[in-house]
């Protein structure tokens, strides 16, 4: 791993960290949204998923579109409507178009996401590939914890909507960012060859430490093996449909469990700022389990990997659902939950960069995602009128806990030499 190539995992770990920020900018301010406006859990529960709806067809309509146009172009479109879905929040005041501006937030978060583990991927060699993968979706926590403290502290004194103004701002470097820094890979390059692409992957290879090429090597290209038709290739195709119910469960209760710990802690009587650094210590344990899923998959198999990561986090869960809770037993609890909940998920990026080759990397992570989406936005809402018919939280916990055991069964039924 030449610098350049760091440099380039490092702009796509920066890229999810400020993923994370827009993400659960809404969940640690929902508590003030709400009181603000007067909404019911429920018309809460619409604008966590508005933002989820976007990133649902973003993951199908423009990551996708990276596999044909390329990685850095989708990254700046990607990036775009996320700066501007942020300081449409920021400055807006109306409930209708707070649900808009999240959906265009949502657009550019799914359009970036597939596209960051793709060109991670791409710009690693093969011996920190899945520690690569891995620690780029450490950012997206990272983002959150740092999001959080910036809510318990200055969301009393200035309001929310200073909140998603300072998000936007941080959006926009980090478009500037890529616009001035990020390239497309060589591995991309060589499968979209133009009159320039030797001239290029040489610039490359330079940046790299690597000697030039004389000549483009000869790649064959079959049209038909492109698209998500070619998901369901046989060689794909058990794979494709184990990782799209893996993802849909998966993404279903850890959505949840990120929109709603806040305000769930806020409710069991912790004030603002407490209730706010449960949803932070949520993202500590989600930072390390995403940094160290992708190294243990390596030496254990990522298989085997992530189906213990997801028993262990149903225990942990169930340890909430049937203890006394104490200030300090929930601030463990929740720990372990983001260690082994979203730190377990998040082993679906390598499993992903490694089932898919480079051609169809990004349609094959960004349907995935997109099935995944799905799960995202009904698991949110569900809790939100489950919670409002009067569920208790014990038996919340207990039904969104099960979700984990499908998602680490069907990873590890995958029947793949490249796992």
């Amino acid at each position: 791993m030449s610098r350049f190539q760091w440099l380039m995992v490092a702009i796509c770990f920066i890229l999810n960290f400020n993923d994370g920020i827009d993400v659960l900018i809404v969940s640690f301010s929902s508590t003030e949204i709400i009181k603000e406006w007067g909404l019911s859990k429920v018309e809460m529960g619409y604008i966590f998923s508005a933002g989820l709806a976007g990133m649902t067809l973003g993951c199908f309509l423009i990551a996708p579109l990276a596999d044909k146009h390329g990685r850095r172009r989708i990254f700046l479109i990607s990036v775009g409507m996320i700066t501007i879905g942020m300081f449409g929040v920021g400055f807006g005041h109306q409930y209708n178009l707070m649900l808009l501006f999240r959906f265009i937030t949502g657009l550019g978060i799914g359009g970036i996401l597939p596209t960051m583990a793709a060109t991670a991927a791409e710009f690693s060699n093969q011996k920190y590939r899945d520690f690569n993968v891995g620690l780029v979706q450490a950012g997206w926590p990272i983002g959150a914890i740092l999001t959080g403290l910036f809510c318990a502290k200055y969301i009393p004194v200035y309001g929310w909507h200073t909140a998603f103004l300072v998000a936007g701002g941080i959006s926009l470097l980090m478009w500037l960012l890529v616009y001035f820094y990020m390239t497309d890979s060589i591995d991309y390059m060589l499968q979209n060859p133009t009159t320039d692409t030797l001239p290029s992957v040489n610039r490359l290879l330079k940046r790299m430490g690597l000697p030039n090429l004389e000549a483009l090597p000869v790649v064959v290209k079959n049209q038909e093996n492109v698209g998500v038709k070619a998901l369901f290739l046989p060689h794909y195709k058990d794979s494709t449909i184990k990782v799209w119910v893996a993802a849909f469960f998966g993404f279903l209760t850890l959505y949840t469990l990120m929109s709603w710990v806040p305000t769930i802690a806020k409710d069991s009587g912790l004030p603002f700022e407490l209730a706010t650094w449960v949803g932070i210590m949520l993202n500590i344990g989600a930072a390390f389990g995403s940094a160290s899923v992708g190294g243990i998959g390596s030496r254990l198999g990522l298989r085997q990997t992530i189906l213990m990561f997801m028993l262990i986090a149903f225990g942990v869960m169930q340890v909430y659902a049937f203890s006394t809770l104490t200030t300090g037993l929930i601030f463990g609890l929740v720990l372990l939950i983001g260690f082994f909940v979203q730190g377990g998920f998040n082993g679906i990026w390598p499993t992903l960069s490694r089932l898919y080759d480079t051609h169809l990397r990004a349609t094959g992570v960004g349907y995935t995602v997109g099935i995944g989406r799905v799960g995202a936005i009904l698991g949110p809402l569900l809790f939100g009128y489950f919670s409002d018919a009067g569920m208790s939280i014990n038996a919340l916990f207990v039904a969104f806990s099960i979700p984990l055991l499908v998602m680490g069964g069907c990873i590890w039924s995958i029947k793949s030499d490249k796992l």
